[in-house]
């Protein structure tokens, strides 16, 4: 009797050490789903609040409007600092209106924030601009 009492206990403990192994294997691992189903694991040292930026091949749409966006916002100061007024106003409101487009994309609400913002802004010159003629 006793040596059935000892072999249930040690096939107990034996399954006890293979759950608390296998959670540890599942711990280490901390997989976060992103959007459309986009799985990256952290490493040891990173926090599982990490969020990456899609890159071209998860969001080629995305990919695309955040560079083209970027570009227009670049030739917009370089009107700015030129005094190409109110082409200036145009290409930030443009580019914004991109970025604005991606955050959504992304669902990143500084971003979305900012970028509102800014449209407002820019909208709000430009309406100016053609009220005053």
């Amino acid at each position: 009797m006793n040596s059935e009492n000892e072999n249930i206990m040690k096939q107990k403990v034996r399954k006890t050490a293979e759950k608390k192994q296998r959670v540890k294997g599942e711990q280490k691992k901390k997989k976060i789903k992103g959007r459309k189903n986009l799985d990256f694991e952290l490493k040891d040292h990173e926090h599982p609040s990490k969020t990456l930026t899609p890159q071209r091949q998860h969001h080629p749409f995305s990919w695309w409007l955040k560079w083209a966006s970027s570009i227009v916002l670049i030739f917009a100061m370089i009107g700015t600092t030129n005094d190409m007024y109110p082409l200036n106003m145009f290409l930030q409101a443009i580019g914004c209106l991109g970025w604005l487009w991606v955050s959504v994309i992304w669902n990143d609400r500084a971003l979305i924030i900012v970028n509102a913002v800014a449209v407002a802004i820019f909208l709000n010159g430009i309406t100016v601009y053609f009220l005053k003629g």
